[in-house]
């Protein structure tokens, strides 16, 4: 077992809060990511290294490797490597301490507590002491980053969080399969019905007044009804550092890490 290195799944938005909380407490990362991540908030995601083969998020850096030897090197200039390993496969030649699951697929994609000595997984679709050890809250409200050591977080109500009274509203969704083309870019302030980019031929318009805080990658195709874009009311919004339920989560995240090697080093 490499008991120094922890590996993260997923490099999204939130992904990257639990991998800054992990960085910060000098622990060494692996950032496993798929090969085309759709991930709209990408100024505030490390994911987006996969496409620009670098990527800046606050005080993390992070570089896309192709191998897993440039891992070493990674670390001795304190940057993050992301690795595109949708499946998991480098787990098995890697032997990591633990495995924390930030994909927030609101499914189980295939991560288990064979993976590691340590595995935690984080929103719905695992359950603690089955799946893994520990489950974390995801779903806004009282229990957020709550750990769980038995049983599953919320199930998933595909229903938004709630910001400045809009909710489902300003989720945008691909009205068809095609290529993505921007018009607007992250951080652009928007109107209701302007149009912030096409897939294939259709235009897709702002659902209302705000700051387009989360746009899906340029050039890449998506189908019909993914997730491709995120309007936020609040138009003064900070859009290029990691939210606070990122932060929530990554907090949560370390504390059950540090919570289970304790367990283990006992």
């Amino acid at each position: 077992m490499n008991k120094d290195l922890i590996i993260i799944r997923g490099g999204g938005d939130l992904a990257t809060g639990v991998i800054q909380k992990f960085f910060r407490a000098g622990l060494k990362i692996l950032v496993l990511e798929t090969e085309r991540p759709t991930t709209i908030r990408r100024t505030v995601a490390l994911s987006s290294a996969v496409f620009e083969n670098k990527a800046k998020v606050e005080d993390l850096e992070a570089v896309k490797i192709s191998d897993i030897s440039e891992i070493d090197n990674c670390f001795n200039q304190n940057l993050v490597p992301i690795y595109v390993d949708e499946s998991g496969k480098s787990i098995e030649e890697l032997k990591p301490a633990a495995v924390v699951d930030a994909i927030i697929a609101k499914k189980n994609l295939g991560t288990n507590k064979s993976m590691a000595g340590i595995t935690i997984a984080i929103g719905p679709g695992f359950v603690a002491g089955q799946d893994v050890d520990i489950v974390i809250e995801s779903m806004r409200g009282h229990d957020l980053g709550r750990l769980i050591f038995s049983g599953a977080a919320f199930p998933n109500t595909n229903i938004p969080g709630d910001i400045a009274g809009k909710s489902a509203e300003r989720v945008v969704h691909s009205p068809n399969s095609g290529i993505v083309r921007h018009v607007k870019k992250i951080g652009d302030i928007v109107a209701k019905g302007e149009i912030l980019f096409y897939v294939g031929d259709t235009e897709v318009i702002s659902p209302l007044d705000g700051l387009l805080r989360g746009l899906i990658s340029e050039n890449l195709y998506v189908k019909k009804g993914l997730k491709v874009a995120d309007v936020d009311p609040r138009k003064d919004v900070d859009w290029n550092t990691i939210s606070d339920k990122a932060r929530c989560l990554g907090g949560s995240a370390l504390e059950a890490y540090l919570y289970l090697r304790r367990k283990l080093d006992r």
